[in-house]
């Protein structure tokens, strides 16, 4: 049986172009990076050049032959084996020319991939990435916390579908956990370029905040162009995740003057990834603008993003957009962004059997001895009593208070009813009066 090779899964990182026109970058920008890079350097070496720019030497040798033959560089020493082993030194013309390339742009990186060798990369990563995510896997990702077999089967077809969710549910029990836990899931790798050329527009795309880089072989040689593209990193599948402080702003193309080029709004940075958006509906921007915002990518799948000039930018949209909430989706959203948002995960109180065994775990995290009976006393003497509902932060945060009241007291650090007890008059608002504890 044949196999279709337009679909034929790609190597994470590209493979290094041998000329310049497989890099489907212009003969000029070459030569503008390569001047502003020896300005500053002073001198380079051509090999030490080629890494810099994340290119074979083959494909800027042409770039350099001329700007030695206009008298732009020179050459002030080297080895006997060629062009990589020069020492390629910028004249006083090159520093005049220089000088005018950084007043249009003063970044300096490696050299930037076209837009539309991003744009194929992303089109095929998001065709061929593998999205088989089993009841077993999903328990294995999600082992560190205490869920429902009702939440995990939702979130594992969530993730095969590669469709957003909602993940919403009363506070405390571990919504922002549970959506920065989908990277879990995510298989494989993926190449994120350092920059991205738009029409002579510059995006620079990898955060190293964000994208977190793997160890890569680099190629034995140079010039063989068999090896990975000095131009993209190999990283993590991202995960962004932001909050109340999300603004507009931050989902569109930031220009810095000084330095000529655009910041990538937060889900360029999340392509191929996760983006949660945490405490959905808390946002300083309005809930409609950004509601209105997402609509046209989670259905096509295409981001059109605004440069200085106006000119629209089509980016791939490959991310796994997670809101997180503690406000009911159908009071925020209407029924047609609910539509787009096709998998909705309740993070629903934990039962008593779960509220023990998150009781237990967080015992062992601080190495305190577990007594299930205080966790009983919790649950009869305080919550039952005063209608609170359990929650999954309960026991991690009251235990926590107890052990701070320990040690103010000058007590051994050993886990009671009475710290417990005490704990929970100093974490809940109650209008009853505060148990009555002995001295």
């Amino acid at each position: 049986m044949s196999t279709d090779v337009t679909m034929a899964r790609p190597p994470v990182v590209p493979l290094a172009p041998r000329t310049i026109e497989a890099s489907g970058l212009s003969f000029d920008t070459l030569l503008q990076l390569i001047v502003k890079i020896l300005h500053l350097a002073g001198e380079q070496r051509g090999s030490d050049l080629a890494t810099r720019l994340g290119l074979p030497f083959s494909v800027i040798e042409p770039v350099l032959q001329h700007l030695r033959s206009t008298y732009l560089c020179d050459v002030s020493g080297g080895g006997l084996v060629g062009g990589p082993s020069f020492t390629f030194r910028i004249t006083e013309g090159g520093r005049s020319r220089a000088m005018l390339y950084l007043e249009q742009s003063r970044y300096v990186g490696a050299a930037p991939v076209p837009f539309r060798q991003y744009e194929q990369y992303m089109r095929r990563f998001d065709a061929t990435v593998e999205r088989v995510v089993t009841r077993a896997r999903v328990q294995q990702g999600f082992a560190h916390l205490v869920l429902s077999d009702r939440v995990l089967d939702q979130l594992g077809p969530a993730v095969n579908s590669g469709h957003s969710l909602f993940v919403y549910g009363p506070p405390g029990n571990g919504k922002t956990v549970i959506a920065q836990g989908i990277k879990n899931l995510l298989d494989g790798d993926i190449a994120i370029p350092h920059a991205v050329d738009f029409e002579g527009h510059l995006l620079q795309v990898h955060d190293p905040v964000i994208h977190e880089t793997r160890d890569v072989p680099a190629s034995s040689d140079l010039d063989a162009g068999d090896g990975a593209d000095g131009r993209w990193l190999r990283c993590r599948r991202p995960l962004v995740t932001v909050g109340g402080e999300l603004v507009m702003s931050s989902l569109e193309l930031a220009f810095d003057p000084t330095s000529g080029t655009y910041r990538a709004p937060i889900q360029l940075a999340a392509n191929g990834g996760v983006l949660v958006i945490d405490d959905f509906g808390r946002q300083r921007c309005s809930v409609v603008e950004l509601l209105n915002r997402w609509i046209t990518p989670l259905e096509s799948r295409t981001d059109y993003l605004t440069l200085t000039s106006g000119q629209k930018l089509p980016m791939p949209f490959v991310v796994l957009v997670v809101l997180a909430t503690n406000i009911k989706p159908a009071d925020l959203v209407d029924e047609a962004f609910l539509r787009r948002i096709r998998y909705k995960v309740f993070a629903e109180n934990p039962t008593v059997a779960d509220f023990k065994l998150i009781f237990q775990r967080c015992c062992r995290e601080r190495e305190l001895a577990y007594d299930e009976r205080l966790a009983d006393t919790l649950i009869t003497s305080y919550f039952r009593r005063r209608g609170i509902p359990l929650r999954g932060c309960h026991p991690r945060d009251l235990i926590e208070h107890a052990m701070s009241l320990a040690d103010y007291l000058g007590e051994p650090a050993v886990l009671t009813e009475r710290l417990l007890l005490r704990a929970c008059d100093s974490y809940f608002l109650d209008e009853q009066s505060a148990t009555t504890l002995p001295d």
